[in-house]
């Protein structure tokens, strides 16, 4: 299997890490969207002008035509830019509800519960709810649900209603599809995670550089160098097993699809976690202040790694497969 990006993906990957620090400025803009009222429908828009959400759609469908590798090189990018709103459910949605490739739609994504409350990311801001169940997807037009919007979500940028109930909604896919998506999207909030577990280490790192302890920098000091160079690793890793698990998903014959997306999210979502607490600890007590953006990327982290599933039932079945 051979990982090594091509001048294209590398431009791909570039020039979506560019809009998002051009045009996604953290401190102003992200913050913004997490606030009522906050969700810019314009940026969106631009967002989706680029090819985002139809990176992997089919040419004949709207979209651009590559592969899911390609997809998942796009939301590390992203995600390095704490790029805010429903980045997953709208490259699912893409190709299959209209409205979502061009950004004109906007979609929220519920697996639906078999018990406990009904929790919907991004629901604030949706014309569409797709609810996920192992009959295929439902569609569900999102201003009539209500709902209550919770006051303090994990991210502050992502927010997020309760609901008492998911009606049926109309029918528009099967379970072939459902479960295309449960792989996909894992992949994709996979590919989000290894993004920030980039983004925290360079933060972390440029921090180290500028803060002075002692008369020098502190990322001069040994046991620094060795957490930073940990995260390094981690994310090194992480990356190679999300990349690994998306050219499955393209070239099934290449090995265990399934096998592979979990590894990607055991790995992926460790490191981010891990990397997002070491970039808390580097910036000190600053690291804990709202202010300092070290602590949006682990909160951030800590939704996605539920996203499509979950590292400790990632881990349950890498075990088993390998056992097997």
């Amino acid at each position: 299997m051979d990982l090594t990006l091509s001048d294209e993906q590398q431009a791909l990957q570039e020039m979506i890490a560019g809009f998002a620090s051009d045009r996604f400025d953290i401190d102003t803009v992200v913050r913004a969207f997490g606030e009522p009222g906050g969700f810019d429908r314009g940026l969106w828009a631009e967002l989706a002008a680029l090819g985002t959400f139809g990176i992997a759609v089919a040419e004949d469908l709207g979209g651009v035509g590559l592969g899911v590798i390609d997809a998942v090189l796009v939301h590390e990018a992203l995600a390095g830019g704490l790029v805010p709103g429903p980045l997953v459910a709208a490259t699912l949605a893409a190709g299959l509800v209209d409205g979502v490739i061009d950004g004109s739609v906007v979609p929220a994504l519920l697996e639906r519960p078999a018990h406990g409350p009904v929790v919907v990311e991004h629901l604030r801001d949706a014309d569409v709810l797709l609810v996920v169940d192992d009959e295929g997807v439902a569609q569900v037009d999102a201003a009539g649900l209500g709902g209550t919007l919770l006051a303090h979500p994990t991210d502050p940028i992502t927010p997020v209603t309760l609901l008492e109930a998911v009606p049926e909604g109309e029918r528009i896919a099967g379970p072939e599809v459902a479960q295309a998506w449960r792989r996909l999207g894992s992949v994709l909030a996979s590919a989000q995670l290894v993004g920030l577990s980039e983004a925290t280490t360079s933060v972390a790192v440029e921090y180290a550089k500028e803060r002075q302890q002692f008369g020098k920098p502190i990322g001069a000091f040994q046991g620094l160098k060795h957490l930073l160079a940990d995260c390094f690793m981690r994310t090194e890793v992480a990356r190679s097993a999300v990349w690994s698990a998306a050219v499955n998903i393209d070239e099934p014959e290449a090995g265990d699809i399934d096998r592979a997306v979990a590894a990607a999210r055991l790995m992926a979502a460790r490191a981010a976690t891990e990397n997002g607490k070491t970039g808390i600890q580097v910036h000190g007590g600053m690291g804990f202040t709202w202010e300092v953006v070290a602590h949006l990327y682990l909160k951030r982290a800590w939704v996605l790694e539920t996203q499509f599933g979950n590292p400790d039932d990632a881990a349950e079945l890498v075990a088993a497969a390998v056992a097997g």
